[in-house]
């Protein structure tokens, strides 16, 4: 076996010590497009790669890795895992072992897996212990015939949907009914890739209040389960701007979409914001670029001003091990200085193992997160709203970012900062991990 015994761990790290706990091996359910895999005609390589790719997905597994990257370095590849945003070593393979795991998924997700030279993108559905998980693989080519594998995992018991298990605040929550009740302007929910995007949109989606707004989806959800949403079927020939007159006709209040790639979507949902809320997401590093990236689109700032009335964007930051984590009483010093509360009494960081009085010795690691500290993520929510002020601004096609980003904050905007204040005096997070955050962005 090439990652040998598995133990179930809470972290990113794994002890190969003798008390290892063997568990099974993942099972692997059947591609995501429903493409059978004709494993009695890739008897080789399934032979070579089968076990080695169930190894691999396991142990990420058991590390609650989000995503694991093999990437062929020569006549060895190395294995990186992401727990909660931060890389792990993992094991390193053979040129031959990684071939064989990367060709084995992507015969298993639905793809040619004799195909190179050609980036490919597919999935399946797996099971560990009775629990399903959503496995997602992308290959990319490389010189001299390698590729580099990227494989994600969600696990599908655990549900981010609603704002409440997204850890929103009051604030936010009332900010997206606000939002949406006026049934006009575009809506965007930014972020880098792989940067929590996709979750933070639904979470704002869950937000609004389907007994009050008739809402209309024409945007690709993949398997993610949405309750009380229109699914709206797109005529043939139909472009989007035909789909969203369609919608509208139906008594459309919110419509989401998919997610704004270029200059013609933009103009298109900005041009028909006026009747009607849009709900998409978009990749922008924070807000403000957001609205510089409609404006270089659209090459109109009067039609970004008039037509978007909300930017949300997100950073995600590790949440504390509710097992270990540590309470102590704040310096008001300190709390004056990263701007907490005077009355805050208590804060928490990471716990650290106790060490026996007798022995000198460390007590064994949390078994939750296994040492970490943090167990999980959440987003820290940043939210630009269009006061009159800020589309005067905007409109006038002079405006800077910093410009931009000045008179937002004048209007009481909610920075990624507060958000994040918040998530430490609630005990979510600790000081350690806002700082952490913000230093690699």
């Amino acid at each position: 076996m090439i990652f040998g015994m598995f133990r179930k761990s809470g972290g990113g790290g794994r002890d190969d010590d003798d008390d290892d706990e063997e568990i099974e091996l993942v099972s692997f359910l059947g591609a995501l497009n429903g493409k059978s895999a004709d494993l009695a005609a890739n008897g080789r390589l399934a032979q070579a790669g089968l076990i080695p790719a169930k190894e691999l997905v396991t142990d990420a597994i058991t590390r609650r890795a989000e995503m694991v990257r093999v990437e062929p370095k020569g006549e060895r590849a190395s294995v990186t895992m992401m727990v909660d945003g931060v890389a792990y070593a993992g094991s390193r393979l053979s040129k031959q072992q990684a071939l064989a795991i990367t060709g084995m998924l992507k015969l298993l997700g639905g793809m040619d897996a004799k195909l190179r030279g050609r980036a490919q993108s597919g999935g399946l559905k797996a099971d560990l212990e009775g629990i399903p998980y959503e496995v997602l693989i992308d290959v990319t080519p490389l010189p001299e015939g390698a590729e580099r594998l990227v494989v994600r995992l969600r696990n599908l018991k655990i549900k981010l949907d609603t704002p409440d298990d997204l850890a929103y605040s009051q604030y936010l929550k009332t900010k997206i009914r606000e939002l949406t009740s006026r049934r006009r302007g575009l809506l965007l929910v930014v972020g880098p890739p792989n940067s929590g995007t996709t979750t933070t949109l639904f979470g704002v989606l869950r937000g609004i209040d389907v007994y009050l707004f008739s809402i209309f989806s024409i945007a690709n959800l993949g398997t993610r389960d949405v309750y009380n949403i229109n699914k709206f079927e797109v005529n043939e020939g139909d472009d989007l701007e035909a789909s969203i007159m369609r919608m509208k006709r139906a008594e459309a209040d919110v419509i989401l979409v998919d997610p704004v790639q270029d200059a013609e979507t933009a103009r298109t949902l900005l041009e028909a914001s006026e009747e009607v809320c849009l709900l998409a997401e978009m990749a922008a590093k924070d807000s403000v670029a957001a609205v510089g990236q409609l404006m270089q689109w659209t090459g109109d700032p009067k039609l970004v001003a008039k037509g978007l009335d909300g930017v949300f964007s997100q950073k995600l930051i590790r949440l504390l091990c509710t097992d270990c984590r540590e309470a102590f009483r704040p310096n008001p010093k300190l709390l004056e200085k990263v701007g907490l509360p005077p009355e805050t009494k208590v804060l928490y960081r990471k716990g650290e193992p106790a060490v026996d009085e007798k022995t000198g010795e460390e007590d064994p690691p949390c078994k939750k997160c296994n040492g970490v500290g943090y167990y999980g993520r959440v987003a820290m929510i940043e939210l630009l709203t269009l006061s009159d002020e800020l589309r005067k601004l905007i409109s006038s096609g002079n405006a800077t970012p910093e410009q931009i980003r000045s008179q937002a904050r004048n209007d009481g905007m909610l920075t990624f900062q507060k958000d994040g204040l918040r998530l430490v005096a609630e005990g979510k997070t600790s000081l350690e991990e806002l700082q952490r955050v913000f230093k690699a962005t």
